[in-house]
């Protein structure tokens, strides 16, 4: 079944119950996750977990996704992206419930099935977009991206105050969100029992576009901006301290970085609109970024400039590099390919740059060569930016 035969089938209330769907998937797509960080004091004096262990905690699920990721187009192949997505859903639901209960063994069990659900929508999410909405990828992929964030910036900022009121204390905190999980599997019925069985010859899938130069610079610029992403909201708050904010002002200014990127996810669409391609608007978000960077180093007393500048490239640079999956695919099944590939390295990048970061600081004992490898990240991201943001790439079919 071609993209126009599954879009000319949904009736208009069909494609916005199909809207709405999306968009509570993406809200159970990092609120599960952000969530930890700020209750991970409590969870390691609770458990008498190892630093070490408590740090496994945020990396589990980035190796669960670039893993995971890979294997998703040839299983959304043979059962549907649906009826796949429903299931990660009901998996999702389940590691958020294992993850309650107030064990080692419930935590990180529960965090690995939360990993592998989230993976799958990850990958599903930009390929369903390019096969029922071809003409509404940039304001789809937004919506779904400001949702994501501002989700997952209220349960980071809700983490604390609930574990301090909610019986059952960090575990209920972290346990609660199964609720949200499970309004997104109810949501998705609809679309699970409509779902068009697969086609016989999409059936073999399609392999990912490892041998394609747009393929890796599309891959290239998700790595990079989520190799940011990820050392910006772990390692943000201890640079401001050290350069003389205290901690109370950095957590709030690491707040500050989040609601700006999710307010310029909004933006974004609008020029999408009237751009011919995309690669003058990623290298300049690319370029924000690496102005922020920048700054930072040479001027880390105007901690809320710096802030608002990484929010700015961040956000946009986000919406971008979830954009690209669509908008650089030839066909939905591409896309998911396409996504698959872009977001396993992407997120294998993005599990190893913190550490890297902070090892970094405590072999040079300071920030500068840390800052400076970031700097290093965000003038590749503009390099890449300009080959990422135009073409389209084609998958080879499996056979």
């Amino acid at each position: 079944m071609d993209t126009h035969e599954v879009v000319g089938r949904r009736s208009r209330s069909g494609r916005a119950l199909l809207v709405w769907g999306l968009l509570v998937v993406a809200a159970n797509l990092r609120a599960s996750l952000t969530g930890v960080g700020p209750l991970l004091d409590q969870v390691q004096a609770d458990l008498a977990l190892a630093p070490a262990a408590a740090g496994l905690l945020n990396t589990v699920p980035l190796l669960a996704f670039a893993a995971i990721s890979p294997m998703v187009p040839r299983l959304a192949a043979r059962w549907g992206p649906e009826r796949l997505l429903g299931g990660a859903l009901v998996v999702l639901a389940l590691g958020i419930a294992v993850r309650w209960v107030p064990t080692t063994a419930g935590l990180f069990g529960g965090t690995v099935l939360i990993g592998g659900g989230i993976a799958v929508g990850n990958v599903i999410l930009p390929s369903l977009i390019k096969r029922d909405f071809p003409t509404r990828v940039g304001l789809l992929t937004s919506a779904y991206a400001t949702v994501m964030g501002g989700v997952a910036a209220v349960a980071s900022g809700v983490a604390v105050p609930v574990s301090q009121v909610a019986p059952g204390g960090w575990s209920t905190a972290l346990g609660g969100w199964v609720v949200f999980a499970l309004v997104a599997v109810v949501l998705w019925l609809p679309q699970v029992r409509n779902a068009p069985r697969p086609a016989t010859a999409a059936a073999h899938g399609h392999r990912l576009p490892w041998a394609s130069p747009l393929a890796w610079a599309v891959t290239a610029f998700m790595g990079l901006q989520s190799l940011g992403f990820y050392v910006v909201v772990t390692w943000l708050p201890q640079v401001l301290q050290d350069s003389g904010v205290s901690a109370a002002a950095a957590g709030w200014l690491l707040f500050v970085f989040q609601a700006v990127a999710v307010a310029t996810s909004l933006a974004v669409p609008a020029v999408l609109r009237w751009a011919r391609d995309q690669r003058l608007l990623a290298a300049v978000s690319s370029a924000i970024l690496l102005a922020g960077y920048l700054g930072l180093l040479v001027a880390p007393g105007w901690a809320l400039l710096w802030s608002v500048v990484l929010g700015l490239g961040g956000g946009a640079c986000l919406v971008l590099a979830l954009a690209f999956l669509s908008l650089r695919a030839h066909d939905a099944a591409t896309a998911g390919a396409l996504s698959a590939m872009a977001q396993s390295i992407g997120y294998l990048l993005a599990a190893v740059g913190p550490v890297v970061f902070g090892l970094l600081h405590t072999v040079s004992a300071g920030w500068q060569a840390p800052i400076l490898l970031m700097c290093v990240a965000a003038t590749g991201q503009v390099i890449v930016a300009t080959v990422a943001g135009r073409g389209a790439v084609r998958a080879a079919r499996s056979r």
